[in-house]
């Protein structure tokens, strides 16, 4: 009986549904999942699977907590939905006052949407018509080679040029790509910017980590030199927190590593605890009173059907209330603790190298003989072999990462790294 249920799930889902990132003609058929439940997904045989990626970095207290379940549930019985284009409720204000007092003391402004990607649209549109507003001929965008900012055409215009973006690259808007900064090359970058200061609006960047590029990671005090340098020449500064925000780094966010602070904020993949989509971005009162006028034409015109949707508000005030609890901060302490110890394992291992972490956050890359890359022929390899062990684990191409749900724990970790050990050893020649 399971048998024919998976197989007619499968079936259905291939005759109706087009899956993200996916070349349908080559991929296996997907897993259909009925159920989750902390760090667990089942599936419809009954077999179970841990979601160490956090089901795409979004899961941040496991899967149907029931705290949270109960708040939506609430929520869903008293108001769903309401446009907030002169309506407003109590979850969207609660959230914003809630936020805003964890974030930098200049971020003072909410603005709500769907998803990174919207959240990021919204900052830029911010930052190009912040000039705009004030005169200002300034509509060039600074960003960060290999970044990724999401999926829509302006995202997809500050994201690293790539296979993904090759299509449409006629039609993306002009970017000055630069390097992420180190050491080496911080002086060099510090002079570009100069440079390009008068005509440029924005520098839109990934604190840290930049994820989709295979968990690229740089260090806080170089970012904190060319952000100097864009507060002295007057660019603003879009932080992209939508992977990096509520806990992934060790800290509620990567800005709690900078003293430099944006201009404006991106949250969204853990707002809601990964119950569902959600987009924020703050802003400092500087750039909401650049929008503020006797003028229509000076208004922000953005909005989504749901923006500031009560659920989706209501998820994130259960989930961030979980996040705050004294257990979660020691669980991520612990996990942080424990990525770092199996570092130290993994760089003994001939077949790994550039072993890198910050807080729950480890990654590595498995030698090919080939350059590190997203379409490196072993990831697929090691992501059917993760999911025979009852393991969810996508590899970015020969890139291994852990992103694990905040509730797994030490025992539950050390069966992931034993695995990934094992793996290692299978796959070395």
């Amino acid at each position: 009986m399971n048998t024919i249920l998976h197989s007619g799930l499968q079936q259905r889902d291939k005759a109706v549904n087009w899956h993200p990132y996916t070349q349908m003609k080559t991929a296996d058929h997907a897993i259909p999942i009925v159920k989750g439940k902390g760090i667990y997904l089942y599936d419809d045989e009954g077999k179970k699977y841990m979601d160490v990626v956090s089901s795409w970095w979004v899961t941040l207290h496991g899967h149907s907590h029931p705290y949270i379940a109960q708040r939506v549930f609430e929520q869903l019985n008293t108001l769903e939905q309401v446009i907030f284009a002169g309506f407003t409720h109590e979850p969207a204000i609660q959230l914003s006052e809630n936020l805003l007092q964890l974030l930098p003391s200049n971020q003072e402004k909410v603005f709500y949407s769907d998803n990174g990607s919207t959240a990021v649209e919204v900052a830029l549109k911010m930052g190009i018509q912040y000039a705009y507003n004030q005169g200002q001929k300034k509509t060039k965008i600074l960003a960060f080679k290999n970044a990724y900012h999401g999926d829509t055409f302006g995202a997809m215009s500050v994201s690293g040029k790539s296979f993904w973006t090759k299509p449409f690259e006629s039609m993306l808007f002009e970017v000055i790509f630069i390097d992420t900064p180190n050491a080496e090359n911080l002086e060099c970058l510090q002079s570009q910017i100069k440079d390009l200061a008068e005509e440029t609006a924005c520098f839109i960047y990934e604190p840290l980590v930049q994820g989709a590029a295979g968990m690229l990671m740089y260090h806080a005090e170089d970012l904190n030199s060319l952000m100097k340098i864009c507060r002295e020449y007057g660019i603003l500064m879009i932080q992209d927190e939508v992977f990096t925000g509520f806990g992934r780094t060790g800290k509620l966010f990567a800005a709690n590593y900078l003293t430099e602070r944006p201009d404006m904020m991106c949250f969204s993949k853990g707002l809601t605890g990964g119950t569902m989509p959600m987009g924020i971005t703050t802003c400092t009162q500087d750039i909401y009173n650049a929008f503020l006028s006797d003028d229509r034409h000076k208004t922000l015109f953005h909005g989504h059907s749901f923006t500031a949707n009560p659920l989706a508000c209501t998820a994130a005030l259960a989930s961030m209330e979980l996040l705050l609890k004294e257990e979660t901060q020691m669980n991520i302490k612990r996990i942080t603790h424990q990525h770092t110890e199996f570092a130290k394992i993994l760089a003994f291992y001939p077949q790994v190298e550039k072993v890198r972490q910050i807080g729950t956050i480890l990654a590595f890359d498995c030698k090919t003989g080939y350059s590190t890359s997203y379409f490196n022929e072993i990831g697929k390899k090691l992501y059917n072999e993760f999911l025979q062990r009852g393991i969810i684990m996508r590899p970015l191409g020969n890139v291994i990462y852990l992103v694990p749900p905040y509730c797994i724990s030490a025992e539950e970790l050390d069966v992931v790294y034993q695995n990934i050990l094992e793996v290692l050893d299978k796959f070395k020649d």
